[in-house]
């Protein structure tokens, strides 16, 4: 819940209208100070709409800890910044600002040295991957070390997609300090240093009837002693789903703070474990409960299985999953490029796509930011350097114009990806809704899109594509029109949707969509000459309803009758 407190009457406007506008917003009424205190407990953020200097005065006697406190932006009465006052990270005060700053046209001030710097906070990194942070970590002498621009030594068990990385973190086999050290291995680590475990264990869990929470986890702690295994790097507890009922299992989970994955006696009878029980077998129709429930996991069994008097615990490591977001960068314009468009390429190590298409993007990535760019015709080779990439367990991007499941990379990654990393695909204006919204509004009922490109697609696939399209009376923007090799094509498209078609019905070309060279030409199907259009072009044909109106393309979805 996000707190909105003020104490004028343009700050209770504003506030008002973050209220209006948040479900998780909520205004508190009374006066300053007392409204600060009734709130400082109840929520995870606070909007003050006063002065910095009023703000911290009333701030100060609440203050305890940056990982307890929550986050406090003030807004100045004429709503012109948002400052990020207190809790930048831990208590997301920054994140908080540039929420607020959007809300009301303000400018976000954030101060943290890691954001003015570019770099990443050791708060807050690899949180988004479930890294949990050691106890006794000494974030403030690394964070020094990494924003002052001194070496920072990173080692790593295992590669994770932790993103680009400031130049001044080197990876190392051995520890150097200052440290940062990610691991699910327990070592004595030389200082400074910050320790992340990462949630790469899985625990496999058979217990009898009425086994307590109590008993499961002290055995669990016991097997990661004798293997020097972080518990914070428990991911899950997996069993059988006969125990999806099991109170003590359930409890376990809960104290651990994460989830229970059950499996199907017929799934875990199937892998071989190494320590099989034919007693288990007739109690619930498998070999082996724990040390099956950890292969079943896809993990690799680290830990045999552990006895007490009523549960049996095995532990696994879960293999690393890369993650690849296939990118879409709008049609040309970089104020369409989408915001997760934008998200996806900060949080890449590596960038693939086309020269012209990377260089639209340079300035988004993140310093640390390796950029590959295959040529024209080397599609699958672009595919591949990306997966590449994310199944090494590091974070890829790639990138394509308009949208990338469009006529685009999408489809020939997802041919070739498969459950080792984690595929997101960002969606993006395409170029046929580029075009249109240039246009008027031709696509404003039933279209469709057609690529005129016969390398991929014989001709006869694309001529009968183009006559359903005319029978069934759709508007028709047409991909891939005319180039230097194919030239007769769009010609005949026009030939088959005359048939169909008056003569006068609405044509739009627009070549170079929200670019400097952008043209934009309003035409009737008698009209079109083929050789005015080349690859950077989209023809939107209109249906039998499209009419030009003030000089733009409309198409009736029917309200006015």
């Amino acid at each position: 819940m996000i707190a909105l407190i003020a104490a004028t009457a343009n700050g209770r406007r504003n506030a008002a209208h973050l209220a209006d506008s948040w479900p998780d917003a909520r205004l508190y009424p009374a006066k300053p100070k007392q409204a600060l205190h009734d709130a400082w407990n109840e929520c995870d953020g606070i909007v003050l709409f006063l002065a910095t200097g009023a703000a911290v005065r009333l701030l100060a006697p609440l203050l305890g800890s940056k990982h307890a406190d929550p986050g406090v932006v003030t807004v100045d009465d004429a709503a012109r910044f948002a400052v990020a006052l207190s809790g930048g990270h831990a208590g997301g005060a920054n994140a908080l600002a540039e929420r607020v700053a959007e809300a009301l046209g303000a400018s976000p001030v954030v101060t943290t040295a890691s954001d003015a710097l570019g770099v990443p906070g050791l708060d807050t990194l690899g949180e988004r991957l479930g890294f949990k942070l050691e106890d006794g970590s000494d974030l403030a002498a690394v964070g020094a070390a990494l924003v002052s621009g001194e070496q920072v030594s990173l080692v790593s068990d295992r590669r994770w997609p932790l993103g680009p990385l400031p130049e001044n973190v080197v990876c190392r086999e051995e520890p150097e300090t200052p440290l940062v050290l990610i691991s699910d291995r327990i070592a004595q680590v030389p200082g400074p240093a910050v320790v992340y475990r990462p949630p790469s264990l899985v625990a496999g869990v058979g217990c009898s009837r009425g086994a307590g929470a109590d008993e499961i986890l002290t055995l669990l702690d016991a097997s990661l002693a004798e293997a020097g295994l972080s518990k914070k790097s428990v991911a899950a507890l997996a069993s059988i789903d006969v125990k999806r009922d099991e109170a003590g299992l359930l409890n376990a989970a809960g104290r651990l703070g994460v989830a229970v994955r059950f499996h199907p006696a017929e799934a875990l009878s199937a892998v071989g474990p190494p320590n099989p029980s034919e007693v288990v077998r007739e109690a619930v129709g498998t070999p082996s409960v724990a040390e099956a429930a950890v292969l079943v996991s896809g993990a690799e069994l680290v830990v045999d299985k552990r006895k007490s008097a009523m549960a049996t615990v095995a532990v696994g490591r879960l293999p690393v999953r890369g993650r690849l977001a296939l990118v879409s960068l709008g049609p040309g314009d970089d104020a369409l490029v989408p915001p997760l468009a934008r998200e996806a390429l900060a949080a890449s190590e590596l960038v693939v796509g086309l020269d012209q298409y990377v260089d639209r993007v340079r300035h988004l990535l993140r310093p640390g930011t390796r950029v590959l760019t295959p040529p024209l015709g080397n599609e699958i080779k672009r595919a591949e350097l990306a997966l590449e990439e994310a199944r090494a367990g590091g974070s890829a991007a790639l990138v394509s114009s308009g949208d990338v499941g469009v006529y685009a990379m999408a489809s020939p990654v997802l041919e070739l990806a498969d459950e080792s990393v984690d595929v997101v695909v960002v969606p993006g204006v395409t170029a046929s809704q580029a075009a249109a919204s240039l246009l008027g509004s031709p696509l404003g009922h039933d279209h469709c899109s057609i690529s005129l490109s016969d390398l991929l697609t014989p001709w006869e696939v694309i001529e009968r594509r183009v006559e359903a399209a005319a029978l069934g009376d759709f508007v028709v923007s047409l991909y891939n029109p005319r180039s230097k090799g194919r030239d007769w094509q769009l010609g005949k498209v026009r030939e088959i949707l005359l048939r169909h078609r008056p003569p006068d019905t609405p044509v739009g070309v627009v070549r170079d969509a929200y670019r400097p060279t952008q043209h934009v030409a309003i035409t009737d199907l008698a009209s079109l000459r083929p050789e005015g259009v080349d690859m950077l072009t989209i023809v939107v044909v209109g249906s039998s309803q499209t009419r030009a109106v003030a000089g733009r393309m409309v198409t009736p979805r029917g309200y006015l009758a």
